[in-house]
């Protein structure tokens, strides 16, 4: 069975205090990932960071200790193979590359596991669903996009649930994302059609205290999954 997993995008940060926020989230209790966006400019019209923010936050972040926070890498670049060891080397933990970003998914996918990261592809809202099946039973996780990537603080496009519920249906055990205007108000149809893993931005960066935040998304995605399981 999977596990409800909510990774606050750092995008939504205040990068002036990086460090500080990140903790602040974690120190909810209930965040166990952080989604990294790195963008190039060219997949997608934003720039934001590369792996040298990511070695720096993994300092304050240390894979060592008895719960170590993933960091979750969703790479918004073209051609992801060039960056796999670098992001590797800096400390990730997972890398989401795209579908629409490589012809050969199946090359970057063992690519991402020599280096020893989990492998994540991510698709757009307009790739259907169905162009990720012949890969899933290779990879650790799937993100569905729920707004167009590259820009934060866009809205939920909840005509994209069909895509997770077809993928929870047919991969019970995979780990599904949804990334893209997630908060309390929007939680509930992304749980109920299947995602356990919420990428969350401003709905929980901008609070004052995001623990009522993080507890919500938390437990509206367990509920569902033990609605499920049923």
């Amino acid at each position: 069975m999977v596990k409800p997993i909510i990774s606050p995008s750092i995008l939504a940060s205040d990068f002036a205090n990086l460090g500080c926020n990140c903790q602040k989230v974690v120190d909810t209790g209930d965040v166990e990932w952080l989604h990294l966006d790195v963008m190039d400019g060219h997949f997608v019209p934003n720039i934001s960071f590369g792996a040298p923010i990511i070695s720096a936050l993994r300092k304050q972040f240390p894979k060592t200790g008895d719960k170590p926070i993933i960091f979750d890498c969703h790479m918004m670049v073209s051609d992801p193979e060039k960056w796999i060891e670098d992001i590797a080397k800096a400390g990730g933990d997972s890398y989401t590359f795209h579908f629409e970003a490589t012809k050969d998914p199946n090359s970057i996918i063992d690519l991402i596991k020599k280096h020893g990261l989990k492998a994540a592809m991510g698709i757009k809202p307009s790739t259907p669903i169905e162009e990720v099946y012949p890969y899933a039973d290779k990879l650790d996780m799937v993100l569905v996009m729920t707004v167009e990537p590259g820009f934060g603080g866009q809205k939920f496009m909840a005509d994209m649930m069909p895509k997770v519920e077809k993928l929870r249906a047919k991969y019970p055990h995979l780990d599904i994302e949804v990334d893209g205007g997630l908060g309390k108000d929007t939680i509930q149809p992304a749980a109920d059609a299947g995602a356990n893993v919420i990428v969350a931005g401003t709905s929980v960066f901008k609070p004052e205290d995001p623990k009522e935040v993080t507890s919500f998304l938390k437990s509206t995605v367990e509920k569902a999954i033990e609605s499920r399981s049923k």
